[in-house]
């Protein structure tokens, strides 16, 4: 029996117990005053991205890997831990874990959003630092209950809403948006999440989970398990699942939360019976914003994947298109604005001009000729070297080691699970839903 098993055995009492506590204690032998020690906590495909973008960042050590899914999830993620030189434990239990692993700093949650909660606060109790992936809950009140936690126990909780940390996103807030004012009065947003069909998952041979051990732990079945995403009570479908990630931007660019939101959401391809959320979601969602009044539009469909995922403000001045792809940042000068006007930032070296794509002055055109004018492109100077997660897990980190503000904090993400799950409620409802806005703080 190796050490991994033998620290999970039930049978592993008396003087065996004596002997893993030595083993664990000596895991923190050689620690440097900035090294983490890590946890990770659900080790499913976002876990395992996350795992990935750790294991980029120096100064962090995995010391224990918790998932049910002991034949393929846990062992998929301890090789992988293994390979790299980092010595860990493995747990199918998390409580066991927070019992036998006294030399953490932190863990990471990657659990299906019905845990969030539950895996959050037992960890913050435990005195970790928690980096929580979004959506904080499919329940406003765990929600709220995930806060309250990290505020008695004064630890840090960080909430997966990436674009918070991306450095393209921090860019365009701060010098575009904010100093330069390029866009102008904005009073409009646009952003869509669209995905291709996908096949239900299943057990790959031989790793099945027995019923009684996801009965244990909440599922129902097999699918519920392995497709937890599109049940109502695991998941939110959908709009919490893509869209929280955009109308988490809406509210950060706007400085402003949404005073309502119409939603229409159906299941326009699905078999209803395996997928319970809507595959089609449209929202429209009103802000008053300190600048004036704004419509924002959003839509996520997962029955095609047309033009993928992005985010449009639209000023009166300018066009900002935002993605977590490098690649299709852009900003666009409308035609009617002088060239000039934008020179000085071009100068600055806040934009990047585009050679041959610049429209002559339209001084007295009338506005069919101004509509049929391309408008001027612009490219950013911030590169992507990194990742998607990886700016947002440094953050985290940096924070627990006194060297940064947290980007996503619980009270930011609380403002957004708010905002996002009104939609799954509009849909219901089958109106506009107002927003009050002491909804928002707790």
């Amino acid at each position: 029996m190796n050490r991994r098993r033998f620290l999970r055995s039930a049978a592993a009492t008396g003087a065996g117990l004596m002997f893993a506590k030595k083993i664990l204690a000596q895991t923190g032998m050689g620690k440097r005053p900035d090294d983490i020690n890590l946890a990770l906590l659900g080790a499913g495909q976002q876990g395992y991205v996350l795992l990935n973008a750790c294991l980029k960042i120096p100064g962090i050590r995995f010391k224990a890997v918790c998932d049910i899914w002991e034949a393929y999830n846990l062992r998929r993620a301890t090789r992988l831990l293994d390979k790299v030189g980092h010595t860990n434990n493995a747990y199918a239990d998390y409580k066991e874990m927070l019992d036998r692993e006294k030399d953490l700093d932190a863990v990471i949650i990657a659990t299906p959003d019905f845990r969030h909660a539950e895996h959050t606060i037992a960890c913050l109790k435990a005195g970790l630092h928690v980096y929580c992936e979004k959506e904080m809950s499919n329940k406003l009140e765990d929600a709220r209950k995930m806060v309250l936690a990290a505020r008695e126990t004064g630890k840090l909780l960080q909430i997966g809403h990436q674009r918070r940390s991306n450095p393209h996103y921090i860019y365009c807030y701060d010098k575009l948006v904010r100093e330069a004012k390029l866009l102008g009065q904005i009073a409009a947003v646009n952003g869509q999440w669209n995905r291709s069909i996908q096949n239900p998952q299943g057990w790959p041979k031989g790793t099945e989970i027995k019923p009684e051990i996801l009965a244990k732990y909440g599922y129902k079945s097999a699918d519920h398990f392995l497709n937890w995403r599109w049940y109502k009570g695991l998941g939110g479908g959908p709009i919490v699942d893509l869209g929280s990630h955009q109308i988490d931007v809406y509210n950060w660019f706007l400085d402003a939360l949404p005073t309502s939101v119409m939603a229409s959401g159906r299941t326009n391809y699905y078999d209803k019976a395996t997928h319970e959320w809507y595959d089609t979601v449209m929202a429209v969602f009103e802000y008053d914003t300190p600048r004036g009044p704004v419509s924002a539009y959003y839509q996520t469909i997962t029955t095609n994947s047309s033009q993928g995922y992005f985010e449009t403000f639209m000023g009166h001045e300018g066009t900002l298109l935002m993605s977590e792809r490098a690649s299709r940042c852009k900003v666009y000068r409308e035609s009617w604005v002088p060239e000039t006007n934008w020179d000085n930032w071009v100068k600055k070296g806040y934009l990047l001009q585009k050679e041959g794509n610049q429209q002559p002055e339209q001084k007295d055109a009338v506005a069919d000729a101004r509509d049929s004018i391309k408008p001027a492109e612009y490219d950013l100077p911030v590169q992507a070297d990194k990742i998607y997660h990886q700016p947002h897990l440094e953050n985290f980190f940096d924070a627990i080691r006194g060297k940064a503000k947290l980007t996503c904090p619980a009270d930011i993400a609380y403002e957004t699970a708010v905002a996002v799950l009104k939609v799954n409620e509009a849909v219901e409802a089958g109106k506009k839903l107002e927003f009050k806005q002491e909804e928002f703080k707790i």
